[in-house]
């Protein structure tokens, strides 16, 4: 067993954690963010994908001993203060989502890109999305997601500097 501290959107958690138990589990099992989903076990799907020091990360292939330290965003973290961040409106408004067991992972999955390439093409998105399956949508309505998604933190910006 090892103590871990870590801040998890925006808190800061300190628990033991045993030595071998992997990202995810902790997230869902001792903390009950279940938004990350488990699919594969594998790396290959993408639906555990959260944020670690902003950058996207599947939870399946890292030991909670080793976020250690690090701040970690979920899917629960996205919303502030009641308002859904533009990703997850995209989502809702572009039709991005049918079962939704991939959603949380192309959320996280395009913060980052999004993050890095505020304005990335129809190319970049799904070059950004590759190691995520999605098995109901064809992909078509999650590009444009994260194109809404783009367009209008442009735009938030855009009038905060106004």
């Amino acid at each position: 067993m090892s103590k871990i501290k870590l801040k998890i959107n925006g808190e800061v958690v300190e628990k033991e954690v045993e030595d071998r138990t992997l990202l995810i589990y902790f997230l869902r099992d001792a903390l009950g963010l279940t938004g990350a989903h488990v699919g594969c076990d594998t790396s290959s799907c993408g639906a555990c994908t959260i944020m670690i020091d902003g950058k996207a990360v599947k939870s399946c292939t890292i030991l909670a001993v080793q976020a250690d330290g690090t701040e970690v965003k979920t899917i629960e973290g996205m919303a502030e203060n009641g308002t859904l961040h533009p990703l997850q409106e995209g989502f809702k408004e572009e039709h991005g989502l049918q079962c939704g067991f991939c959603t949380p992972g192309m959320v996280m999955t395009a913060a980052d890109l999004l993050s890095r390439n505020p304005d990335p093409s129809e190319q970049e998105i799904r070059e950004a999305l590759e190691g995520n399956f999605c098995r109901c949508t064809g992909y078509h309505n999650i590009v444009r997601s994260i194109q809404y998604a783009a367009k209008k933190m442009k735009e938030t910006t855009s009038m905060v500097g106004a």
